[in-house]
């Protein structure tokens, strides 16, 4: 049988990677006791079946380490996806569905998660693929389960998402990497560019030959595709990098295009979003 277990942090989007899971022909069950999957996966008649385990389940949680070692003594092959994200984005989803976190009890969010993390670490350490949903919506969520599940452990399932953004918004959250373009001339300055973005043609060959920026690129593009195999070591399956401005609308958004269309010519895959536009 072919076996998933979705587990990570509360709000992360379990509910939504067990959705997708059941579109791909999974056999879903959510918050399963881990002591039952063994005998579920042993005495079912289904090619495909997918788990949500996460903290709600209480004291059986603590059974977790059991049940994967039983998994593995008895020869069944299985994978971990492990859903995160930030503590900010974490407290704004809960605050937006006025949902109170598991483990707060009364107290706030964060404390919360702060127990959820310790309690899952270990789970989190033996996940196959660990996904950060702070920037994605729920489409992207869907593609990025279904690459990874059905597309095995390569690098081909790796994704860099890259964000542009404004510094006067605030920086972008859950990024890995975060690139201070404002060391390039701004074409804001520039009459005729102003108006316009990073996206027209105009601007981005004013921002791209400028000789600061073409080194840039020069030493940043072969830094990332020499990490992603690092990253993909460490049990992480994506990359966040994020391209920041002053106003998010010329420098950053040029640069996150060419960045992405750079690794696409490299062979990897790339979502691009335009935070500020």
């Amino acid at each position: 049988m072919n076996t998933v277990i979705v587990t990570g942090l509360s709000g992360a989007g379990k509910s939504q990677a067990m959705n997708c899971l059941e579109d791909l022909g999974y056999y879903c069950i959510d918050n399963m006791p881990p002591a039952l999957i063994k005998s579920f996966v042993q005495l079912a008649s289904v090619d495909k079946a997918a788990f949500a385990i996460d903290v709600r389940g209480g004291e059986l949680f603590s059974n977790m380490a059991e049940a994967l070692q039983d998994l593995e003594d008895s020869n069944v092959d299985y994978k971990i996806l492990y859903l995160e994200a930030s503590d900010e984005i974490l407290i704004r989803r809960f605050s937006e569905t006025r949902r109170q976190h598991p483990l707060a009890k009364g107290e706030s969010t964060l404390d919360g998660l702060v127990r959820e993390k310790e309690m899952l670490e270990q789970l989190r350490e033996r996940a196959d693929y660990i996904v950060d949903t702070s920037n994605m919506k729920v489409a992207r969520l869907w593609q990025e389960v279904k690459d990874l599940i059905t597309s095995g452990e390569s690098e081909k399932t790796f994704v860099v998402n890259i964000v542009s953004f404004g510094y006067k918004r605030g920086i972008a959250l859950g990024a890995d990497m975060v690139f201070d373009m404002r060391f390039i001339p701004n074409p804001y300055y520039v009459k005729s560019l102003r108006s316009l973005t990073g996206n027209n043609k105009k601007v981005r060959d004013y921002v791209l030959k400028q000789d600061v920026t073409q080194a840039f690129f020069a030493r940043v593009e072969p830094l990332v595709l020499e990490l992603i195999p690092s990253y993909m070591r460490e049990g992480k399956y994506n990359l966040n990098l994020a391209f920041g401005c002053t106003g998010g609308h010329h420098r950053s958004v040029a640069s996150a295009n060419e960045m992405a269309e750079r690794l696409r010519t490299a062979g990897k895959r790339v979502t691009v979003e335009h935070r500020d536009l």
